[in-house]
């Protein structure tokens, strides 16, 4: 079994690794750098986590595409999917608010989230269908859809699209074998108690997997 982490970092990237991985998947990890990704691996490697880092950037289509190419040669068809990309640095999230909000500062935010989303779906997605089986999980700020927070603007218009798609597969392939869940997040990770700790999230991310029944659920701090 293959799980690809899209947007892997040393918080919330790391522990669903750990968590999928205990669960017995190999896990490939993909992010923009190389250093961050060999930590990773080897921190999955001395937990008896078989993992690989693979370098793309979500903005660069040709290098996302890339990327799962490798995968898929090195580890066969990917079963579970998750794409959650953050800046690493918070104040280069880019936010523009409400009344401000123009045709430029959106395009960067639909690349990252729309764009790059669509982009690593497809590259699994058709085999999930062929195989009747597969999970995708797609992540976002609250200000996606179940939080209104004006001065987010350009990211919510983005990620809110992305959102939609997301429910919209969710639907289309309820029949299916394939699920597909949004996973809101309404909380400042590490930053508001046990619950908003890394682990914490990832196991609710393992139960919205292992459940497959859930479109979207949405991770606060009082959440259990």
């Amino acid at each position: 079994m293959t799980a690809v982490i899209v947007g892997a970092g040393p918080g919330l990237g790391r522990s669903l690794a750990r968590r999928f991985g205990a669960e017995g998947h190999t896990v490939a990890l993909v992010g923009r750098t190389r250093a961050t990704l060999d930590t990773l691996v080897a921190e999955l490697g001395a937990e008896g986590i078989r993992g690989q880092g693979f370098v793309a950037d979500v903005t660069d289509r040709a290098a996302l595409v890339a990327a799962f190419d490798a995968i898929k040669a090195a580890f066969g068809p990917v079963d579970v999917l998750e794409y959650s990309p953050a800046p690493s640095d918070p104040a280069a999230i880019g936010a523009v608010g409400a009344v401000d909000l123009t045709v430029e500062s959106l395009l960067p935010q639909l690349d990252v989230h729309l764009f790059g989303a669509v982009t690593a779906v497809r590259q699994v997605l058709p085999d999930m269908i062929a195989r009747d089986s597969g999970t995708i999980l797609v992540s976002t700020g609250a200000s996606s859809g179940p939080v209104v927070h004006p001065p987010f603007a350009n990211i919510a218009a983005a990620s809110g699209a992305l959102r939609n798609w997301t429910l919209n597969l969710h639907a289309a392939l309820a029949d299916t074998g394939v699920h597909v869940g949004h996973v809101a997040i309404a909380l400042r990770i590490g930053e508001e108690g046990p619950a908003s700790e890394p682990d914490a999230l990832a196991e609710r991310y393992w139960q919205q997997h292992r459940e497959r029944t859930a479109a979207e659920i949405v991770l606060t701090a009082g959440a259990a």
